[in-house]
């Protein structure tokens, strides 16, 4: 089977449910198993409330979320018009040996987005960043 989604996002955290319940029904749709379920819906999360909390400085704003589910992989992509943002290379890499009363605050959702996706890419071009992400199913 194959799919796909494109997503118009408001930096509204109301957005969340109606985003979680497209995940949900592509997930039906396409068979997804549950523990590509769950790493789906903790990376689009994480990643889709950093553009809403701090992609913009203020005001209402637009992004994308698209998502192309295939029979062996799933590709995850968001574009925003944000500031430019490399999470890849840019956030903060925590010490995930240290004591949590230790640790820097920031950084541990986008090392879990690096851990559970198969492959990563992000690039900026026309003012837009661009975070590919793919699992395989």
């Amino acid at each position: 089977m194959s799919a796909k989604l494109n997503l118009k996002i408001e930096n509204r955290h109301e957005e969340l449910d109606r985003i979680v319940a497209a995940l949900e029904e592509m997930g039906e749709q396409e068979d997804w198993s549950p523990e590509l379920m769950f790493r789906v819906h903790l990376v689009v999360e994480e990643l889709v409330l950093n553009v809403m909390d701090y992609g913009f400085d203020e005001g209402l704003h637009e992004f994308y979320l698209n998502l192309n589910s295939e029979p062996e992989s799933l590709t995850i992509e968001i574009v925003d018009d944000g500031k430019p943002f490399d999470p890849l290379h840019d956030a903060p890499i925590p010490d995930v040996n240290a004591p949590m009363e230790e640790r820097r605050i920031g950084g541990l959702g986008i090392h879990l987005v690096r851990t559970m996706m198969d492959e990563t890419t992000y690039c900026r071009e026309n003012d837009l960043n661009r975070l590919t992400l793919v699992a395989k199913r």
